[in-house]
């Protein structure tokens, strides 16, 4: 490293982190010339577990890997099983699904609407939107007994139906929303502050979106029309009409818009799912899971999430692999982040709005060729603890 460059840690822990992540800053003054990413600070282990679970149950257990996709991958874990033990699940329960998962996606984006707010030292913003985002999480409380974690899927189907007497609560809830969006979209995109900050900052071109392959709206304001709703339609998404939002300008104030424009949408797919809500059952029945293989795929609010997983005829998968999002948009920020300053920097970060207890992996390798397999990691883990445990005893 040259003398006239610097290292700037941000991470493991930082207050725009909400979890441990570890990105090293290396800066010439105030401008980042390079980054490097250290990613396995949080892992917890859901693909070790599911296999020690019977299928009825691995739906709670990955329900957890994010508090805000929280229905995004019980969805596209029983999508995977469908699709491996070939699965007709009835339309009401289609419909359903869309429903839960669109509110998820409003309220995931006014949640990172209040965060960045917040990062920028915008709090009327955050104040805002978390206070227009509680309806909705009452809503799921409504509809589904949860504010979080909301337990709707399971394999053929959903565990609670709507009825007619809670369409006017959830219209009631629908145009606060719209109203109130509305209300923040405008004072977003008027207001020359956020402008002046956000604009030209951490542009990510259409050709570096595509060839670092990033998901969601981190790819949509980035020109790059990318959804699974659209691309490989699923639940309701191909009955009804909406419009996929993607913008060409690929700085950080373009994902902002794509997530508020987004919610519009989301409420626009709601209402139609409610009115066009058809008779039948929420749920198909299922007797057993045959030898078999599936993909489920499904677009989180932070892009495409799949669940692969394979069964061998028992009641439980013997192997199950997740991929969420930030996984992927991560990696962006190598490019996003160069050329601007430290506090742009910061703020790309937290553009994509990552997720990093669903992006952590477990794995040694090195020319290709596996250095520890999990047995070996778990000991290793073990015996670290051991340490630390000796260390702080005296």
């Amino acid at each position: 490293m040259s003398n006239n460059r610097r290292i700037v840690p941000i991470g493991p822990f930082h207050p725009l982190q909400e979890e441990p992540e570890f990105f090293k800053l290396i800066v010439e003054g105030e401008k980042v010339v390079d980054i490097e990413i250290n990613i396995g600070y949080n892992h917890r282990g859901h693909e070790f577990i599911s296999p020690s679970l019977t299928y009825d149950q691995v739906p709670f257990l990955v329900e957890r890997i994010c508090g805000i996709c929280s229905n995004s991958h019980p969805l596209a874990f029983v999508l995977a099983v469908e699709d491996a033990a070939h699965i007709e699940v009835p339309e009401r329960a289609q419909y359903l699904r869309s429903v839960v998962h669109e509110l998820e996606r409003v309220h995931s984006h006014l949640l990172w609407l209040g965060l960045a707010g917040h990062f920028i030292g915008y709090n009327t913003v955050w104040m805002w939107a978390w206070r227009y985002r509680e309806p909705i999480l009452d809503l799921f409380e409504i509809i589904t007994g949860n504010r979080n974690h909301y337990a709707m899927n399971k394999i053929g189907g959903v565990r609670r139906d709507i009825n007619p007497g809670q369409f006017p609560e959830i219209e009631k809830v629908l145009n606060l929303a719209e109203q109130k969006i509305s209300m923040l979209t405008h004072a977003v995109l008027d207001d020359p502050v956020l402008h002046a900050r956000l604009e030209n900052v951490g542009i990510l071109p259409k050709e570096k979106a595509i060839s670092y392959g990033v998901l969601g709206p981190t790819a949509r304001a980035s020109g790059y029309a990318i959804d699974v709703r659209k691309d490989d339609p699923h639940c309701a998404y191909d009955k009804i009409d909406w419009n996929m939002i993607v913008l060409e300008e690929g700085d950080i104030f373009a994902k902002a818009k794509v997530r508020l424009l987004e919610c519009f949408e989301s409420i626009k797919i709601i209402r139609q799912c409610i009115k066009q809500l058809p008779e039948g059952p929420i749920q198909a029945r299922v007797d057993d899971i045959p030898p078999g293989e599936g993909c489920g795929r499904t677009e989180a609010p932070r892009g495409e999430v799949f669940h692969y997983v394979r069964s061998d005829g028992t009641n439980k998968p013997i192997r199950h692999k997740v991929r969420a999002p930030s996984f992927m948009n991560l990696p962006s920020n190598e490019y996003a982040v160069k050329g601007y300053s430290i506090a742009d920097a910061a703020l790309c970060l937290a553009a994509i709005d990552p997720c990093y207890c669903c992006t952590e992996r477990m794995a040694a390798f090195e020319d290709g060729k596996e250095i520890y397999n999990g047995k070996q990691l778990l000991e290793l883990s073990w015996q670290k603890t051991e340490i630390l445990k000796s260390k702080y005893r005296k």
